[in-house]
């Protein structure tokens, strides 16, 4: 992780104060993404809300990775309500009794020397409070207020029961203004909600505290993935000269894909750009195929591979993108794996379900 996160580091580093503040977006959308309006995320715009409602079959998700500024630490977060690979979700599917707040979740995984940890425990419904501004899963909880996300962690990691316990603080630099539809149908919806952050974090378990640069985003959908999707890879880089680089390259199950390219600037204006080319990266040990796209294909490297599943694998990648040099953090999904019965009997040892 050190040697990974080190290189990212340097390109973001910010000696200053948190910031207390935000910048609004330029624009109201465009043809390469929608316009400003109500979201399954939150408000278009103005952040995060928790308080939308979801389909039956259907999920939200918001998502927070971060590395630290001495290159020593990472995290990444994900709160589902509709938790999207729950074995649990997607056998009550098949009863017909899908109700997306009946299968909700934090994940936390952990990054570093000695500090490793994952959790993802899933809860019932009466596990689940929500209001606009915040989020609770059992004993964990998410809070929204105008320009901070706090997530406040009390969860056990498995297989080896340990605590995770603390704080997490996000400070968007910018909100953007902009949602992607990722499928033909328009069904699943991708929103990134603040491409370059500041993160503190606090932990009494274990115990350490650190400062670094983050990333904030949504995803919605209307269905499961499964059949919608049959892979996908995203990726996203903090550039030297400040940009934000996105990426997002979902192929569909009959083999046509769809390439988001997109730079971002510090006050949140999104400017599509053309995807560069593809680069093949070596698989994972479940043997995961991954993909990037990239200026320079005969120089992308994976430094690291943080996460490695039998249908999820995410990764530090070494990459060249907008004629920069830059260490981005990316993530390669097979929803073809996922939808294997095999893998689905294989998730409870990593996913437990609690009902509160």
């Amino acid at each position: 992780m050190a040697g990974a996160a080190s290189a990212a580091g340097v390109q973001d580093r910010d000696p200053g104060p948190l910031p207390g503040g935000r910048q609004r977006p330029s624009g109201a959308g465009g043809p390469d993404g929608g316009p400003v309006r109500p979201y399954g995320g939150g408000e278009l715009g103005d952040g995060p809300r928790f308080d939308a409602s979801v389909p039956p079959t259907g999920y939200v998700w918001w998502y927070v990775d971060a590395l630290s500024d001495d290159g020593a630490y990472g995290l990444s977060i994900i709160l589902f309500i509709g938790s999207v690979f729950s074995p649990y979700y997607a056998f009550a599917r098949g009863r017909g009794n899908a109700d997306p707040r009946n299968h909700v979740s934090i994940n936390v995984a952990l990054y570093g020397p000695a500090h490793r940890r994952w959790t993802m425990t899933e809860r019932a419904r009466p596990a689940l409070a929500t209001s606009a501004d915040t989020l609770k899963i059992g004993t964990s909880a998410a809070r929204w207020d105008d320009d901070c996300l706090t997530i406040d962690i009390d969860e056990t990691a498995v297989p080896f029961p340990r605590r995770v316990k603390g704080r997490v603080r996000v400070w968007p630099e910018a909100i953007t203004g902009r949602h992607f539809e990722l499928d033909p149908g328009r069904r699943h919806r991708w929103w990134p909600i603040a491409p370059r952050a500041r993160v503190e974090v606090e932990l009494n378990q274990p115990g350490f505290a650190w400062r670094g640069h983050g990333y904030l985003d949504s995803n919605e959908g209307d269905e499961p993935v499964d059949g919608a999707f049959d892979t996908w890879s995203w990726s996203r880089a903090h550039m030297p000269d400040g940009l934000a680089a996105l990426l997002y390259d979902p192929i569909y199950p009959d083999g046509e894909r769809r390439s988001l390219a997109l730079r971002i600037d510090r006050q949140g204006a999104i400017e599509p750009f053309e995807a560069p080319a593809t680069a093949v990266l070596p698989r994972t040990k479940w043997m995961i195929g991954r993909e990037t796209r990239t200026d320079r294909p005969d120089e992308v490297a994976v430094l690291e591979t943080l996460e490695d599943t039998p249908f999820y694998a995410r990764s530090m990648v070494a990459t060249r993108l907008l004629g920069q040099s830059a260490t981005a953090v990316h993530e390669s999904l097979s929803v073809t794996r996922y939808a294997s019965p095999v893998v689905k009997l294989m998730l409870p040892f990593r996913m437990p379900r609690r009902r509160r």
